[in-house]
């Protein structure tokens, strides 16, 4: 069993590091890392975790992620935020790019791809014949490497997709022998995959029309959240759009999002 102090040092490692709080997930800590620390030959934690900080090629961590990052996320999660995305914020889009043909999107917690690729088909339905003259590549980022292979790979079985409409699963899925399902490369082409920590700087040469930020900021404290939120103000372009999980919050005191209903927010337009 993982010893508090050992517990303390992994915690403020990946806090530190990545701005997830793990404080009150012990026990979920110890149950994802037992077997691979047992596996790996370390006598403990702290022998791994030395292994960890001295692992120059950084695959040690990487697997130290994977592990503790949760990645739960389905097709349809939160409908109503595709419906107002089709309704109201794709046609603020198209018209506020309409010279540049240029729509920025960013998912920025893409976890297997499902958020994504839903987001790219409500495009390629909004946009129709329309969409060959623009560029609507979807940029999806997580911090789970894991996770982002099984997204680029883009396979689910039949359960998943249970609540998609038929005529999306008939136009972007190709049923394989296996009883599962695979994205199509038409679909595919417009997801632009990338491993990415939201605690670095943000690289975007241009401001974004939309970000997706859903459900990941519950595993971050107050003080993270806002430096977090901070950051995505300033890359959303004026007007822009940010939806958020369900169950989050954004103190507007903070940063001064416009709250157009709740989990979906907006940049004062300029």
């Amino acid at each position: 069993m993982i010893t508090d102090e050992e517990f303390l040092r992994i915690a403020t490692y990946v806090k530190q590091r990545y701005g997830i709080d793990l404080g009150q997930k012990k026990v979920i800590m110890n149950g994802r890392l037992e077997n691979y620390v047992k596996a790996g030959g370390w006598g403990n934690y702290n022998s791994f975790m030395d292994a960890v900080e001295k692992d120059k090629s950084g695959s040690l961590e990487k697997d130290l992620l994977n592990m503790l990052t949760t990645n739960y996320t389905y097709f349809m999660r939160e409908f109503e935020h595709f419906e107002f995305f089709k309704n109201q914020v794709l046609p603020w889009a198209r018209r506020r790019a309409e010279k540049t043909k240029d729509l920025r999107i960013w998912c920025g917690a893409a976890s297997t791809g499902e958020e994504p690729y839903m987001i790219a088909m409500v495009i390629r339905d909004f946009f129709g014949l329309d969409h060959q003259s623009w560029d609507t590549k979807v940029l999806a980022t997580d911090l789970s490497t894991r996770a982002l292979q099984q997204a680029k790979a883009g396979v689910y079985n039949e359960e998943q997709l249970k609540n998609m409409p038929e005529q999306w699963k008939r136009h972007f899925f190709k049923k394989t022998g296996q009883g599962t399902f695979t994205v199509t490369d038409e679909l595919k082409d417009e997801v632009l995959f990338r491993q990415f920590n939201l605690m670095s700087p943000f690289p975007f040469k241009k401001k974004m029309h939309t970000i997706f930020l859903r459900n990941v900021m519950i595993y971050f404290d107050g003080a993270t959240k806002h430096e977090l939120l901070r950051k995505v103000y300033d890359f959303l372009e004026p007007g822009g759009y940010l939806f958020i999980g369900m169950t989050e919050t954004v103190d507007r005191n903070q940063v001064p999002f416009q709250m157009i209903q709740p989990s979906i927010f907006r940049k004062k337009e300029g």
